[in-house]
């Protein structure tokens, strides 16, 4: 057996995955006050947000999206409210703008290539100070 091929089977498995999302402009009930349109939208891949070249998005209601993100981009229970909530509204209250946030495709990711925390270390027992 070669020495790569003995790594590999005492390596751990240090892959995961995350949801490709895309984010797209709906119209409301009331008028859009914000500078966003029907149907324009953007996509978010791992930790990289791209938008349509031209186009923008307001940061407002960007920054009330942001956190619902990372959330929405790991598999969650069906019965979460994460999982079957897919309509979000603009933070402007009178803005009628929504947003839909969509799970397009899964994508495979390594610890090691995100992070430089080593595997096992940084674990919810460590967090609560268990032994």
């Amino acid at each position: 057996m070669s020495d790569d091929e003995e790594d590999a089977m005492t390596e751990p498995n240090d892959e995961f995955t995350l949801w490709d999302l895309r984010v797209e402009v709906l119209s409301g009930d009331r008028p859009m006050v914000c500078n966003h349109r029907e149907g324009d939208f953007f996509e978010l891949s791992g930790e990289n947000l791209s938008l349509p070249e031209g186009q923008t998005f307001p940061i407002y209601p960007l920054a009330a999206l942001l956190p619902l993100l990372p959330a929405k981009q790991r598999n969650t229970d069906p019965h979460d409210w994460m999982t079957t909530d897919t309509i979000i509204a603009c933070p402007d209250p009178n803005c009628g703008g929504r947003f839909r946030i969509t799970r397009t495709r899964r994508r495979v990711f390594r610890h090691g290539d995100v992070t430089l925390v080593p595997l096992g270390a940084g674990t919810d027992a460590d967090a609560e100070g268990s032994p």
